[in-house]
């Protein structure tokens, strides 16, 4: 798509966040946010010390991008509708934050806690979230290629939208994205797409998993003990040394499947 997106944020803001719904599966992520109020890292520190009236500052359908906002605390902030793209805010506080629409293309999240966050229809594909804190989030997103190594993304409520279907299947995207040593334990992710993203070493402990694609993916070394892979899609998925204790792979397709002769296997159900 080369076209410049160009979008009106005219009338109320529940207006703005359903027009980035419409759009967000198709804004690149450079394009000319004409329309969108273009704040400064100074702008945006001094509307978050001064809210106004409401207990929680109004940030929506602003325009962020590139912007230095290492360690800003925008705690429960809206942020419904904004543009994030190759922001630098490492170490920023995002928790209990409305992130819905938002976008966060190369936007670098390293050290981030967005604990409680609303990120229901992001895009985010090539973040960096290293050792970022979503505990609790909900997240619905396009986050392909994105960085979560390390990053804590446990009760995290990332299955897909089932009420949406008629705006098609409104799921987590873990596309090709990096979550070695990344920890999903106790979070529901499923139906989401974690097809040839990098899980080695990952705690997947306890994990809702059901009919999540996981072909091509590499799980070496991690543990699903007792996680829920009903239905799933294991295609040349790597299991080396990874625990499966008490996993269950109920329906699950299997073909071309590798290491799971090395992997850990008591008490799992459903395994070739």
């Amino acid at each position: 798509m080369t076209e410049k997106i160009r979008v009106g944020l005219v009338g109320s803001r529940l207006a703005a966040v359903f027009t980035g719904l419409l759009l967000a599966l198709t804004v690149p992520a450079l394009a000319e946010w004409e329309g969108y109020e273009r704040m400064t890292a100074a702008s945006a520190r001094a509307a978050l010390a001064n809210p106004g009236h409401g207990a929680r500052p109004d940030l929506s359908g602003r325009n962020f991008s590139a912007l230095d906002l290492v360690g800003v605390d925008f705690r429960a902030a809206n942020l419904s509708a904004s543009v994030f793209n190759g922001a630098h805010m490492n170490h920023a506080v995002l928790d209990h934050t409305n992130l819905t629409v938002a976008f966060l293309e190369g936007a670098d999240l390293t050290g981030a806690t967005l604990r409680e966050a609303t990120l229901f229809s992001i895009q985010a594909g090539g973040a960096v979230l290293k050792q970022a804190d979503l505990s609790g989030a909900r997240l619905i997103g396009d986050l392909r290629k994105a960085d979560l190594s390390g990053a804590a993304l446990t009760h995290v409520n990332a299955a897909a939208d089932m009420k949406n279907q008629s705006m098609g299947l409104m799921n987590t995207r873990l596309v090709g994205a990096n979550a070695t040593g990344t920890d999903f334990s106790s979070s529901d992710f499923s139906r989401a797409d974690m097809s040839f993203a990098d899980l080695s070493g990952a705690r997947l402990i306890g994990t809702r998993l059901e009919r999540v694609d996981l072909s091509g993916a590499k799980l070496a070394n991690a543990d699903l003990t007792g996680a829920n892979l009903q239905d799933a899609q294991i295609i040349d998925t790597d299991f080396t040394h990874a625990n499966l204790t008490n996993a269950d792979f109920t329906g699950a397709t299997f073909r071309g499947v590798i290491g799971l002769d090395s992997a850990i296997t008591r008490g799992a159900k459903g395994l070739p």
